[in-house]
């Protein structure tokens, strides 16, 4: 399957094949840099950041100009129309009109759909807030296939915060496509969200092992182990998981991919509370276990990964960065239409296809950093939404991936035409699982469906809410 001329918004956007080819052709191109100068002559990349960044931007800069290709670039969004009110989506039909490829950065979480939807030239996600980082991910991969060869049965460690890092967050689904098993390391407060652990299991196989830590206090110097995925036929090594990771390495643990805290994100009561991690060091990787263990970082660092880790050959960081360069020729390449790499053949994961709700009214999608919520794109943007579960009812965003549960549903089916049977009740109900999707009427408040022209039904309250009414 080609490229050429698609989107690049999640890391689900390709296959393995897809990411094998890509790989492929970076390695072809890492060989004879000089040769690929021309590639893209004529061909014109918007690069559009608007948070602030250094590998990402730089490297798919470089790789253009390495392609011969020319960039036009924004770094900061009060020099455009956009600190004016200008929407996403007029923004990508104008700036489809001057290049043929565009590269967005935004804090908006599901900006990059957005912008996708309604530019006509390919885009690709170079972060949307703490949502995806697919080309990081990418970086991340092709080292991990250039260092340890087969990802396939290895243990990789994800370290910090993995709540609002959005290169983990891609990382984690690329793991379990590739059957990697994983380790969840957050610093306290700082966890997977529920919503991606969902889709990992629900979407891509496996098991998944949560970790208690309250019975033992965590020791000083070790790394605390929150919860564990083990792909699908993986030996179930981990299912006694340990608390300490230090003592998981004696198992054996491949990876150990460590993240900064992403303050810019944080909430005050985060900030308030401080974050605290243990040092990624030489102290802490001076044991036998952690001989061959390698130590990743998307960059940039803070205070997570000390500076005496540079010289050690077990450091992968700065090659993951220089990585990016040969990875994103190979990728702006086979979507601009330029170089066509076969795929091989593979097994692809059965695609889950969940109905669709987009009423356009009643439930908002519960995450404030959703590209929903923003006043610029209030005016053309209805909230969208996957039905991925009926018990509990569940919705998952389109644009930005977070769950969200509605409080009261409605049926098309019990009144047409008919005011007096215009009831609604509340989604856990057992009436809730006998609506028919393409029926399904939701609301996040009671006020809203009354406003819509609903009436409390027998089932509107919980048995406590109803006795109460009752007295």
């Amino acid at each position: 399957m080609s490229l050429t001329n698609r989107d690049l918004v999640t890391i689900d956007d390709l296959t393995n094949g897809e990411i094998e080819s890509i790989f492929s052709l970076a390695d072809k191109m890492s060989d004879a840099m000089p040769q690929q100068y021309g590639l893209c002559h004529g061909k014109v990349m918007a690069t559009i950041f608007f948070e602030p960044s250094t590998r990402t931007r730089l490297s798919f800069e470089t790789a253009m100009h390495r392609l011969g290709g020319s960039v036009i670039s924004v770094a900061d969004p009060k020099s455009t129309s956009f600190s004016k009110g200008e929407s996403i989506a007029d923004m990508a039909r104008i700036i489809s009109g001057y290049a043929d490829i565009i590269v967005l950065r935004h804090p908006w979480e599901g900006a990059a759909k957005l912008m996708a939807d309604y530019a006509s030239v390919p885009v690709i996600n170079a972060g949307d807030g703490g949502h995806q980082h697919p080309t990081q991910t990418l970086c991340d991969l092709y080292t991990l296939k250039k260092e340890r060869g087969e990802i396939r049965g290895s243990k990789i460690a994800l370290c910090g915060d993995l709540k609002y890092g959005r290169t983990i967050h891609s990382l984690i689904f690329a793991l379990a496509k590739f059957g990697a098993n994983i380790l969840f390391c957050p610093s306290a407060g700082l966890e997977v969200p529920e919503n991606i652990l969902r889709k990992l299991v629900t979407e891509y196989g496996g098991e998944l092992e949560k970790i208690s830590r309250n019975h033992r206090p965590v020791k000083p110097g070790t790394i605390p182990v929150d919860a564990a995925y083990i792909a699908p036929n993986q030996p179930h090594q981990l299912a006694m998981m340990p608390v300490d990771l230090d003592v998981e390495m004696k198992a054996g643990v491949d990876v150990v991919y460590v993240t900064r805290f992403q303050k810019e994100r944080f909430t005050n009561e985060e900030i308030e509370s401080g974050q605290h991690f243990p040092v990624i060091d030489q102290k802490l990787m001076s044991s036998k276990e952690f001989k061959k263990t390698l130590v990743m970082h998307p960059l940039p660092r803070v205070d997570e990964l000390a500076y005496d880790m540079d010289t050690d050959p077990r450091s992968m960081y700065f090659k993951q960065a220089a990585r990016g360069v040969p990875v994103r020729m190979a990728l702006i390449a086979q979507m601009l239409g330029m170089k066509e790499t076969s795929v091989p053949e593979e097994t692809v994961l059965p695609k889950v296809d969940y109905p669709i709700y987009r009423r356009g009214y009643g439930v908002k999608c519960s995450n404030s950093r959703c590209v929903t919520w923003q006043d610029t794109e209030k005016n053309y943007l209805k909230p969208e939404f996957k039905i991925v579960s009926f018990d509990p009812l569940t919705f998952r965003c389109v644009y930005c991936e977070h769950g969200t549960e509605p409080k009261y549903v409605a049926s098309t089916e019990w009144h047409q035409g008919m005011v007096e049977s215009k009831k609604y009740h509340l989604a856990n109900s057992h009436l809730a699982k006998k609506i028919k999707p393409e029926n399904l009427i939701a609301f996040d408040l009671a006020e809203e469906a009354e406003a819509h022209g609903f009436k409390p039904g027998y089932y509107a309250h919980s048995p406590v809410e109803k006795e109460k009414t009752e007295k």
